[in-house]
């Protein structure tokens, strides 16, 4: 099996614990340590990620801490509009209201710790297959395969840090 499981740093996790248990339903799956001193992996569905103490000695900000975000995480969902009205009832801001673009109906919002999400679901089968795409022309499939990279990873550098590569 492979995945891929996020951790999200937060100054207060038991908090952050207590929000994605009421804004996406998550389960903890495993969880050591008390009080705001945990490190909890919870679980959405089959999706799962990670809620860790932020550290100062091991580097690790929060998204308050840098007045910013350096990532968003794309939650899949049945049922966006739900999951974010769901969310926002929960203390999430609404950063871009659910809607139908590059073949998705999702929408976005930043947690109560600062931690961008985006909650969508494809409409239609997903990946594109690559005939499908071959039909659009070979212009518009590479467009389309960047957008989706655009739509499930986007990374920024911390500021006052150049991207790498740059």
């Amino acid at each position: 099996m492979t995945s891929i499981q996020p951790e999200l740093w937060v100054e207060t996790p038991a908090e952050a614990i207590a929000f994605y248990e009421a804004a996406f339903g998550a389960t903890v799956l495993h969880r050591v340590g008390d009080g705001d001193d945990i490190v909890a992996q919870l679980g959405v569905g089959d999706a799962a990620f990670w809620v860790a103490a932020t550290s100062k000695t091991m580097k690790r900000l929060s998204p308050r801490a840098i007045d910013g975000a350096t990532s968003r995480t794309l939650l899949l969902v049945k049922d966006p509009d739900r999951v974010v009205r769901q969310a926002v009832a929960a203390g999430a801001t609404e950063s871009s209201p659910v809607g139908n673009e590059h073949g998705w109906r999702l929408g976005r919002i930043i947690d109560p710790f600062g931690h961008e999400w985006e909650i969508g679901a494809p409409l239609g089968a997903w990946p594109p297959s690559y005939a499908a795409r071959e039909d659009r022309g070979h212009a518009n499939a590479a467009t389309a395969g960047n957008q989706l990279v655009k739509l499930i990873t986007t990374v920024r550098p911390a500021p006052g840090r150049r991207p790498v590569g740059v």
